[in-house]
């Protein structure tokens, strides 16, 4: 999870470096793709965890994502349609992407497509009192 967490805030910290230079930095979270990782995590069986090793028993049974829909987001980021969003974390499977456009204010202000995804309805920030 740590190392989750550094690729997030790389990403941030790097959109904000390279915003003077129109470069667009993000991270996409796949989603639960069936990769060798699955398969390795299965022949471990026990030794992987007893929720861990039902997880991928799991995902295994009901097909996991197809990793296209990581590639479909890649190429969404990468073109004209995106409007240059840049140091957010998107996931690929819950993100509603091609309509970003349309709450591009929404994107800029908050928390949501962030580490954090205060989404204001479930979570929402607090402000501190001076």
């Amino acid at each position: 999870m740590a190392s989750k967490g550094a690729v997030v805030a790389f990403t941030e910290a790097m959109a904000k470096e390279l915003k003077d230079f129109n470069i667009q930095v993000n991270a996409i979270a796949p989603g639960a793709v069936n990769t060798r990782l699955l398969e390795q995590a299965l022949s471990a069986g026990a030794l992987a965890g007893e929720e861990f090793s039902e997880t991928c028993r799991r995902q295994k049974k009901d097909g996991g994502t197809p990793p296209e829909k990581a590639a479909e987001l890649a190429i969404f980021l990468a073109g004209k349609e995106s409007g240059n969003i840049s140091g957010k974390v998107l996931s690929a499977v819950w993100d509603d992407y091609k309509n970003f456009p349309k709450i591009r204010a929404e994107l800029g202000a908050g928390s949501l497509y962030t580490l954090r995804r205060i989404d204001n309805s479930l979570f929402s920030e607090s402000k501190k009192k001076s």
